[in-house]
Order: structure tokens, then sequence, then C-alpha cells
């Protein structure tokens, strides 16, 4: 991976599954990878389940229930495995087939859906956990490569007035409350990095014992007709 960026920096690689929950951050390092090949074919069970929803929740039952090709049971083996190892860990996975999330059209200032560069946040320690199986998967730039949106004159400046018109509490909390705090501008020509298909990733996030900064990210576009396979917790 070779980016106009120093994103890289902050990415740190694991050989298994076990490093990748034991591992904690530390430093720059906000995101870490476990690296896999998978084989198997997902895009057989895109077919299968993709529904007419934006977002189509695949249970572990309708996955078991499918009849599939050789290809098509790896690649399930492979999912209904990344699920089961994560429940023994204690966390909630859940897997996605998106054709494309909901976009902010209405929006006060500047978009806050998941298309923006962002940053999650969680009242008490946790990290977000994903891996896209197929079709085209999230991206991530370092924390030096982005500023935060509030930060930028202009836009508060402007959400000064949105602020003192709506008479709203305090600023800092009218800033939380519409998530304006979690968003990120970012130079275009700084190339974000893929996440990658297959790659099991681990992600800061914004929370009371955090100890480094939390990974800014985005979801990516979809490809034309093309739905994504995603477990995300």
């Amino acid at each position: 991976m070779k980016n106009a960026t120093s994103s890289e920096s902050s990415i740190q690689t694991v050989t298994s599954f076990q490093d990748l929950m034991d591992t904690p951050f530390e430093g720059k390092i906000n995101a870490m990878c476990w690296n896999r090949k998978l084989e198997g074919d997902f895009a057989e069970i895109v077919k299968k389940l993709e529904g007419v929803e934006k977002i189509t929740v695949v249970r572990p039952k309708e996955l078991e229930g499918l009849d599939l090709t050789l290809a098509g049971c790896l690649a399930r083996d492979v999912i209904l495995n990344d699920l089961k190892m994560l429940e023994v860990e204690g966390a909630a996975p859940i897997l996605n087939i998106i054709k494309n999330y909901a976009r902010d059209e209405d929006y006060i200032c500047f978009p806050t859906d998941v298309y923006s560069f962002h940053v999650d946040r969680s009242p008490w320690p946790a990290d977000t956990i994903l891996c896209s199986y197929f079709g085209a998967s999230s991206e991530i730039i370092s924390n030096d490569d982005a500023i935060q949106k509030i930060l930028i004159p202009e836009i508060r400046a402007e959400l000064l007035q949105i602020y003192e018109a709506e008479e709203h509490g305090s600023f800092d909390e009218f800033l939380k409350d519409y998530f304006f705090d979690l968003h990120y501008q970012v130079d275009p020509k700084i190339v974000p990095v893929s996440l990658g298909i297959g790659h099991l990733w681990k992600l800061a996030i914004d929370h009371p014992e955090c100890k480094v900064l939390p990974c800014v990210h985005r979801a990516p576009t979809e490809k034309n007709g093309e739905s994504r396979l995603l477990l995300i917790c």
C-alpha cells in the first residue's frame, strides 16, 4: 500500500485473530489489521440473500440454510467462524448486505453520514471491528492528514450562527448532539488507505478510556449495482 498519505504509520499488522483482539493501541497506532487471503465465493452468498432493502441483516441461521456450491460453502464457513470467534470474545457482530447507506441530504452546514470521514464514539471502552468480504471496502486516513471540520474557521462561524438561532444548550453540546464534532476534512490530494477484502480490522474509537486518537474512516461509494458484504461490531 503506497499512497500519498501518512496513514500507514498508524496501522499495525498482526498474524492471528487473538493478537488482533489482545494487542492494545499505543502511540500513533489506531488501526490494526489481521491480513488474510480468504477462499470461497462470497458473491454467491450476496446473490442468495440480497433483498430489496438498502441494508439486509443476515442471521447465522439464514447462512446455514443456504444451498451453496463448494466455493459458497467455503465462504460461509469463513463467515460463521468469524462470527463465532467474535462472540466468544464478548462482541456482538452483525453481518450486513449493503446496497447503500442513507445519505444526509437535508444536512445542516455539512453532511454527517458515514460517507463523510468521521470517527466512532462510545460511552464505554470499545473498538470497531469490521471485515469486508465482498464489494467496495471502507477507507481510513491518518489523523495527521485530517482536521476536525468544527475547527475550520468558516465552518465554525457558520455553526455558531446556527447554534445561536436555535438557542440550544452549550455550543459544545450542540456540536455533539448533531455529531458535527465527529467529522473531518481531508485534503483531496491525500489518498486514503483501503481496508481491502477479507482482512479483519480493529479501529480505535472515541471513548473515555481511549489512550490513542480515534481512527478517521468512511464508508466507500458503492460500485455500480454491486452490494457489499460487511461484518461489523
